[in-house]
């Protein structure tokens, strides 16, 4: 049975763009385009989770807005449950430690990156919000 594995991505926006991240070599799903965040901890509300997350993997402090989309992906590793979340910095300057770039691109401009599949869903609704 494949085991089913909680994240929150953060969809950071700041001056009308969006900060997208990519996979390392590593990782799975090498060098998709993801919303940076991570696994939800035992314990952890997915806000909690993803403050924590952007604060490891960005070095940079978030204010949590409204909920995107969860959407439930099926990989080969398993299903992946993601909710992703409106969020401000607050703090700091995102930084590079486990993606291997990053961009910041207008609405209009995601789909010309290589999503991980679980994340297209929120591409698509957050092109359907912020180009009306």
């Amino acid at each position: 049975m494949k085991k089913h594995i909680h994240v929150v991505g953060a969809v950071i926006v700041e001056n009308g763009k969006i900060l997208c991240a990519q996979r390392g070599a590593t990782k799975a799903l090498a060098y998709k385009w993801e919303f940076p965040g991570g696994k939800i901890e035992e314990g952890e509300t997915p806000q909690e989770a993803l403050t924590r997350e952007i604060d490891e993997e960005m070095n940079c402090g978030i204010e949590i807005g409204e909920a995107i989309e969860t959407t439930i992906y099926e990989y080969d590793f398993g299903f992946v449950h993601l909710s992703t979340f409106y969020c401000n910095l607050i703090s700091g300057t995102p930084t590079l430690s486990e993606h291997v770039a990053i961009r910041w691109l207008t609405p209009n401009e995601l789909m010309s990156l290589d999503w991980a599949p679980a994340d297209l869903p929120a591409v698509t609704k957050i092109q359907e919000q912020m180009t009306q």
